[in-house]
Order: structure tokens, then sequence, then C-alpha cells
């Protein structure tokens, strides 16, 4: 991080800070703004945390939890709040676009602005940028930040439990995007007092009977494999939104489990909304999805994560995905079984 010493001198006087993180907040982007936001508390500052929507109900044990702004829920105050402030933090995303509205409000300030991300292609709107692809998440990020800051001791379980649960979300459990110094940081807030098991179990045991009775459909009833390509997809349409009642949060994981068949190394989830299709997309090994999503679907992410986006049907979108697959082809193939 570049200007490291003049944001250590912004962060010495106390702050009106607002962090924002990105439409349709995951494990990390709620952990990360609520670790960093309780952290600022402690040195003094007034901090507002923003979302674009909803988070999921999963994530609603996290402290302060209930006091997270809501652009959709409120335009007006969660406006007013941003333009009150003296310092933004902006987590999880680096261009303004991922926070829809409020990104033309930031944008229009002139306030010191620090982005903390993980994801590729960092626009260049931030004055102060910690930005590492190779991180696990951005909740790793916050502890190389507070290292930075040389307030280490000023952590604490309850801090610790919030960037716990968005590395476990990103890494799905420690599965992907480890590595030898994450495990070190995991470590570390255990001897904070952070308690694995039971994150374990708020984080992935916390599904209704709805959610899975909805997962059940999708499997049994929506997906479908090419073997050819080593890829499974599952489609849902406006139609089965509606007969299932489908809320914010009800499909979160369903791409993951495509990934769990033996020979499956691409899955897509490919959803109808009322004015847009949306893609998640999963791989394994060197599939770069990252490109998929960029190239075809107006997205991005990792490279063996991200999502994108279609206005041409879902049908039309199906087909579109289908027609891409032959260019991956080799990767697919050199992927093994």
């Amino acid at each position: 991080m570049e200007n490291l010493s003049a944001l250590k001198q912004i962060l010495h006087v106390p702050q009106d800070v607002v962090i924002l993180t990105h439409r349709n907040p995951d494990g990390d982007a709620i952990g990360s703004s609520l670790g960093l936001s309780l952290w600022l508390q402690k040195h003094g500052h007034s901090v507002k945390v923003v979302a674009p929507s909803e988070y999921p109900d999963f994530l609603a044990w996290m402290p302060q939890a209930d006091d997270i702004l809501i652009y959709d829920a409120e335009p007006e105050e969660t406006t007013r709040a941003i333009q009150r402030a003296s310092l933004i933090f902006c987590l999880d995303f680096n261009g303004l676009d991922r926070i829809d509205k409020a990104g033309e409000v930031v944008a229009a300030l002139r306030v010191p602005k620090v982005m903390i991300d993980h994801h590729l292609f960092p626009e260049p709107f931030a004055d102060y940028v910690l930005s590492d692809t190779k991180a696990s998440s951005t909740c790793e990020l916050i502890l190389d930040f507070v290292q930075l800051m040389d307030a280490e001791k000023d952590l604490d379980a309850t801090i610790g439990e919030c960037l716990y649960a968005g590395i476990l979300t990103d890494t799905g459990s420690f599965k992907y995007s480890t590595s030898p110094a994450l495990f070190r940081k995991a470590a570390a807030l255990l001897e904070l007092g952070v308690d694995d098991v039971k994150l374990q179990d708020l984080i992935f045991n916390s599904m209704s009977e709805k959610q899975l009775r909805i997962l059940g459909h999708c499997l049994y009833n929506r997906m479908e494999i090419i073997s050819e390509y080593q890829t499974a997809i599952v489609t849902l349409s406006k139609d089965d939104y509606a007969h299932f009642d489908i809320k914010r949060g009800d499909t979160e994981g369903v791409v993951n489990f495509l990934l769990k068949m033996r020979g499956i190394k691409l899955a897509a989830f490919i959803h109808e909304q009322p004015t847009i299709v949306k893609l998640s997309l999963r791989s394994k090994g060197d599939i770069d999805v990252q490109e998929i999503a960029k190239r075809h679907f107006r997205g991005g992410g990792h490279k063996n994560a991200a999502g994108g986006a279609s206005f041409h049907g879902l049908r039309a979108t199906l087909r579109r995905f289908k027609e891409v697959l032959p260019q991956y082809m080799q990767q697919l193939s050199n992927q093994g079984s």
C-alpha cells in the first residue's frame, strides 16, 4: 500500500467513516466490513457500514449486522450517511459500478477513499489501495491492513469471528485459494478465541427446509451434464422462482454442488431474473471462468469463481454459454478426470 504514512495520519484523528461493499454481499463482503468497522470503532472512529442490497440470512448473527444501511431499502438515509463521511473504505469490490447508485454518490465526494480488495483489474478511483489477487479473501487483506497499521494488538475474538467467517465462505471452508500464510492467519484468529466449530455450523449448516427443497429441484430437475466438456449446468426460470417463492439467498451455493461430481471441472448456475439473466461460474484447476465471464457475459471475478449477466433471456443465454464451451475445450480436456 502506497502513502501508508499519510493514511496513518488520517486515522490518527477520529473520522466519520463509511464502509461500502458490493451488491448481493456475501460472507467476505459482510465479514470484512463488520470486522473493519469494529476495529475502527476501537480507535475512536464513528462508522457506518453500507451495502447496496440485503445480505443473506445466514450472516445475521454477525455483531452489528442489524446496523448495516441498505441502499435499496433506505436510499435517502444511506446517501446522507455517505455524504457526511470524512473517510470512505471500499471493501471487496474494485469498481464503483459494483455499488450501483451509491457509486455515483461516492464518485462525487472529495474525501479520501481506501480500497481493500482481491479481485482482478482494480479501477483507479481510490487514493489508498491494498489489492492482492492472490489473497483468499478481503477478510484476509483486512488482517494485512491491521498489521500495516501496527495495530494487531487491537484484534479480539469478536473482530476475529467476522474475518474468519469471510475467509471460510470465500475459501469454501479452506478448500481453495489457500496458502501457508492464510493458515497462519487462521491459526492466529483461533488463538484470539474464535470458535471454528461454531462458525462452521452457523455458516454451512443453516439451510432452511425450503432452501433444501430448492436445491433438490435444481439437482434433480434442472441439471444438465455436458460430458465432452466436463461441464454441469443448472438453470432456473422465472416460473421456478415463482413456484418456490425463491428469495435472495435461497440459491446460495447451488453452483458449488455441481463440482462435487467426479469428472466435472466447470459448473454454471444460470438463473432468470425479472429483467436480466445472471450466471454464477465455478471451476477447478486452470479453467479460467473469470475470462469466460468477462469476454462473453459482462462479468468478472476470480479464476475459479466468477459471475456475469445477459439481457437475452434464459434460453438464449444458455445457448450462448454452450456455444463458447468449444473455445475452452483444450483447458477442459487438460484437466483430467
